[in-house]
């Protein structure tokens, strides 16, 4: 038996509060779980209500998203929906390399290194049930991180209707202003693509001279900027939802 006051007898002490403590934290962890995961849909399903213009003060978003918001699975590669997965998470699908691509230098604009076969994108229905736009997840990386965001677009499959980011780490009052609602605004009402179908939504300083297609980039943030801009051009390319968005615009998919 060791005594209190032992080398030994301090060892096992240290490691008796050590495993308790352990235990505690576990224990804490997997309780928390279900309500981290369940903020997390939350948090979701209101940045997807904002970029779609449905969040208004004192709206319960569970009850409004449900009304409102159709979630569809889209194959990347044909552009075509597809059956819905259960439990599909875009990020760990982009890490397996089964259900991914890993993307070459030249393509991989986003410097994202692999793209996930498919993306979720939502359906928003007014009360008639008819769409009034998509929103489609759109991420890329800045200057100190990778930027998710939301884009809504109209369905003609060209014209933009909100944006916004949610998650990044960019610096505060300079690429951190990807957050800013007056800059935002800009996007409102711009076409991606020009007259021949080819990706024309360019974000940079003076951009916002091209009255269809140009975004004014971030004073002072420009590899923020230039981050925004290569990140739409991948998204908006034959990588990314280029094929989906040229299949609205043909009006093969009927809005969903």
């Amino acid at each position: 038996m060791f005594k209190k006051d032992s080398f030994a007898g301090t060892i096992l002490v240290i490691f008796l509060v050590s495993l308790v403590c352990s235990i505690i934290v576990a224990g804490s962890a997997v309780s928390l779980k279900p309500k981290q995961e369940e903020q997390k849909l939350l948090d979701k399903q209101k940045n997807i209500l904002s970029v779609a213009g449905l969040l208004k003060p004192g709206i319960n978003i569970n009850e409004v998203y449900a009304k409102n918001i159709e979630a569809r699975l889209v194959d990347l590669n044909s552009g075509d929906y597809v059956a819905q997965q259960a439990g599909f998470d875009a990020a760990e699908a982009a890490k397996n390399p089964q259900t991914s691509i890993a993307l070459s230098a030249n393509d991989d604009l986003a410097k994202i290194r692999r793209r996930a076969n498919f993306a979720e994108v939502y359906l928003v229905k007014n009360d008639q049930g008819q769409v009034e736009k998509i929103v489609l997840p759109v991420y890329g990386s800045g200057l100190w991180s990778v930027m998710y965001g939301f884009m809504a677009v109209q369905p003609d499959g060209n014209t933009i209707d909100g944006i916004t980011y949610y998650q990044h780490g960019e610096t505060p009052g300079l690429g951190g202003e990807i957050e800013n609602p007056n800059w935002q605004a800009q996007f409102v009402g711009k076409k991606i693509y020009d007259a021949q179908g080819q990706e024309a939504l360019t974000v940079k300083k003076g951009g916002s001279a091209d009255k269809e297609h140009g975004i004014d980039a971030l004073s002072g943030a420009t590899l923020t900027a230039n981050g925004v801009d290569a990140s739409f051009k991948f998204w908006f390319g034959k990588n990314g939802f280029g094929p989906f968005l040229e299949k609205l615009r043909a009006g093969e998919l009927n809005n969903g």
